[in-house]
């Protein structure tokens, strides 16, 4: 009898996006992600998602962007996480980042509350991001470059 060992794919980055309150509602005209799977428009579920909102949505203007671009990145170095690429835009988080040994979720959480106070500071109160976040792990260069270049082709139309 032969055994087949499988070696598991490590882990080499990936990409987080997250968006701001009520900005990127499940069933927008834009698609939208749940559980990693991107979904078609749906009128129905968006129009209701829009009226579960407690507040408006919350868009971040250029210097709320750059404030918390730059806690991130002060978050990231403490952290020891090396950042490949970071926009934030007025709706949403794009961040390309190499893997550490720290489970994901808290990678994100540290991301979001250090944004969320830079925030503060600047007078903007109440809940700023959604729950949640998305996902894209990259085992290869090629893909993990592939999200350096979507990040970085888009940074500019923030």
């Amino acid at each position: 009898m032969q055994i087949q060992l499988f070696q598991m794919a490590e882990t080499i980055g990936y990409m987080i996006t997250w968006t701001t309150y009520g900005t990127w509602l499940q069933g927008d005209r834009r698609r939208f992600v749940k559980n990693g799977k991107i979904h078609p428009p749906n009128k129905l579920l968006y129009d209701a998602n829009k009226q579960k909102l407690s507040k408006n949505p919350v868009k971040l203007s250029k210097n709320h962007r750059q404030e918390a671009a730059n806690a991130i990145i002060e978050k990231a170095k403490e952290l020891n996480q090396k950042i490949y690429a970071l926009s934030v835009f007025s709706n949403h988080v794009h961040i390309v980042a190499e893997y550490i040994p720290k489970p994901i979720g808290m990678v994100v959480t540290h991301y979001k509350n250090a944004a969320q106070v830079a925030l503060r500071r600047m007078g903007l109160i109440g809940r700023v991001w959604t729950k949640g976040f998305d996902k894209r792990y990259c085992f290869e260069e090629k893909v993990l470059q592939k999200k350096i270049d979507y990040v970085n082709a888009h940074s500019t139309n923030t």
